[in-house]
């Protein structure tokens, strides 16, 4: 049974009104041994309908928590707009949603591709298939969507990264990646195997749909430049697209029009 704590959200945005209904649920993690906070983002109607819909998972940034997109960015629009479900789940303040070698108390790699994909589509009107379920997120959550996707391409068929950390490697004493996997000194297999642009290593062409983005000014700035030349070598199709600004919410609130506009049209199939 669902544990909703929280239901129906009407904003304003802009000119337009939107009328998704927001549930704030509790998921319990058994790879973690606790409840995991999540928001679920249904578009106006939904328990009126009948019909089936796509999935998003949106995925924060460091020390940041689920509240985060829908608060900072209003993605529930996006359910209105765009009639699919969007899932909000909390990754922890510095998870970087690995299953993490050195702390085994941090599995949220298995909580997100296993135990809240299970739960959200057993208790929501999903279309339960790789086509139909896309995953993006920002900083942290950008390296931790096309982690995830990557790695569990029979789950998701579509990703998106925003100003993501998509090579961890030049960054070992930064956002609490070394209490996960080690300092890179002593634990340099681990940094080699978690960071994106060597997971991207087993993708062939096809597989996932891809989009990423960062601006000019962001940290992230060349090492998402050196994914987008590493995919173009191994002829692996994706959007990637770069533009004036920074690692801000400012950035991100324009970025992700552009991927649900993208994951809308992979789940239409609008080539």
């Amino acid at each position: 049974m669902k544990k909703i704590f929280l239901l129906t959200l009407a904003t304003l945005t802009c000119t337009l009104s939107w009328a998704f209904q927001r549930e704030i649920i509790a998921v319990h993690s058994e790879a973690m041994n606790k409840d995991i906070m999540v928001r679920v983002l249904l578009p106006d109607g939904y328990y009126s309908s009948k019909e089936s819909l796509p999935v998003v998972y949106v995925i924060h940034g460091f020390s940041d928590n689920y509240k985060k997109w829908d608060e900072n960015a209003n993605v529930g629009r996006f359910a209105d707009q765009y009639n699919m479900i969007i899932v909000t789940p909390d990754g922890g303040y510095d998870s970087w949603y690995f299953d993490a070698p050195e702390d085994p108390t941090y599995r949220y790699e298995t909580f997100i591709s296993k135990e809240l994909i299970k739960y959200i589509d057993s208790h929501y009107k999903t279309i339960p298939e790789k086509k139909m379920r896309a995953i993006t997120g920002q900083s942290m959550g950008g390296h931790g969507a096309m982690y995830l996707a990557i790695r569990h391409k029979d789950i998701f068929g579509s990703v998106g990264s925003t100003s993501g950390g998509l090579d961890i490697r030049p960054f070992p004493k930064n956002w609490g990646i070394s209490k996960r996997l080690g300092t890179i000194e002593e634990h340099p297999e681990n940094w080699e195997k978690h960071t994106v642009i060597n997971v991207v290593d087993s993708l062939k062409n096809g597989e996932l749909n891809i989009v990423f983005d960062c601006g000019y000014d962001d940290f992230f700035y060349q090492v998402n430049c050196n994914m987008h030349e590493k995919l173009l070598k191994m002829g692996i199709a994706h959007d990637f697209f770069r533009r004036p600004g920074n690692h801000s919410w400012g950035y991100w609130n324009n970025s992700i029009q552009y991927h649900m506009l993208y994951f809308n049209n992979c789940f239409r199939d609008i080539k």
